[in-house]
């Protein structure tokens, strides 16, 4: 999945780029408590905001460790995120946060953290092991330091 995503100085792009990173950053923290007031805070159009939000990454500070956020949806089954947890364990990550909705149409959201640091493979390889677990749909990273 990385082999998709370019290291670009933001001088170049659009200034919109950084305005819908401005707005999850607000949303993120709070400071505005939906999305309507966070692109208006930002200057931008809820629909920039909607287009770019799942493409613009905004790298962290350095850390010791690496960390990654990952989304994917669970079909309601028994045992779908047993299954997903364990694929992650063997692909050498550690659980650091994970938060499940409730299921709608059988189906729950599922949005969790990792520490990859030990990891042996790449963030594509844990990727496609995710994609390949039964009941495990839409998998994606939403970043990444």
């Amino acid at each position: 999945m990385l082999e998709h995503y370019l290291i670009v100085h933001k001088s170049v792009l659009p200034d919109y780029f950084e305005k819908v990173v401005e707005a999850r950053r607000l949303i993120e923290s709070g400071k505005a408590p939906d999305v309507s007031s966070a692109v208006k805070m930002a200057g931008i159009s809820r629909s920039t905001f909607y287009k770019y939000k799942d493409y613009i990454l905004e790298p962290s500070a350095m850390s010791d460790g690496r960390k990654a956020v990952l989304s994917v949806m669970l079909v309601h089954e028994t045992g779908v995120l047993s299954a997903l947890l364990a694929r992650v364990s063997e692909a050498g990550c550690n659980v650091l946060t994970i938060t499940q909705s409730l299921p709608i149409h059988d189906r729950a959201g599922v949005t969790f953290s990792l520490d990859i640091s030990e990891m042996p493979g790449t963030i594509d390889s844990l990727l496609a092991a995710i994609a390949s677990t039964p009941g495990v749909e839409q998998p994606k990273l939403l970043a990444i330091e």
